[in-house]
């Protein structure tokens, strides 16, 4: 067996699994990738979030914002003024993910052609079973 897999196997037996697959299940969500890429620019309003986002409900921009500030990667900074606003940025420990999820984007885009026929074969073979 793999030295690393070894190495990881013990590491996971020494964590909460709960708390394991539910940080992985964060992270490893589409809108959480996509609001981590975005925020890795700059610190963004809630509505400048939601215009940069079309397709995401704002029910699940405000879920999915909860759960990585819980988690401690993301911020809701407060400003104050006459009319006080907040905006979201990313914590020290959300900019550790800023590479890994480039990688996985990158792989993404490196394989989607790939995938597209992958999908439009099996589509093909599995019609109407």
């Amino acid at each position: 067996m793999d030295k690393d897999w070894i190495l990881f196997k013990e590491r996971l037996h020494n964590v909460d699994k709960d708390v394991f697959f539910s940080v992985l299940s964060h992270i490893g969500d589409k809108w959480s990738l996509v609001l981590l890429g975005i925020l890795s620019y700059q610190p963004l309003r809630y509505s400048e979030l939601a215009v940069r986002i079309p397709k995401i409900s704002r029910r699940m921009l405000t879920v999915t914002l909860r759960q990585l500030e819980r988690d401690g990667l993301v911020e809701r900074q407060a400003h104050s003024g006459p009319q006080p606003w907040f905006e979201y940025a990313l914590t020290d420990l959300g900019r550790t993910l800023i590479v890994p999820v480039k990688a996985l984007a990158d792989w993404a885009l490196d394989n989607i052609d790939l995938i597209i026929e992958n999908r439009e074969s099996y589509d093909a073979e599995n019609t109407g079973s």
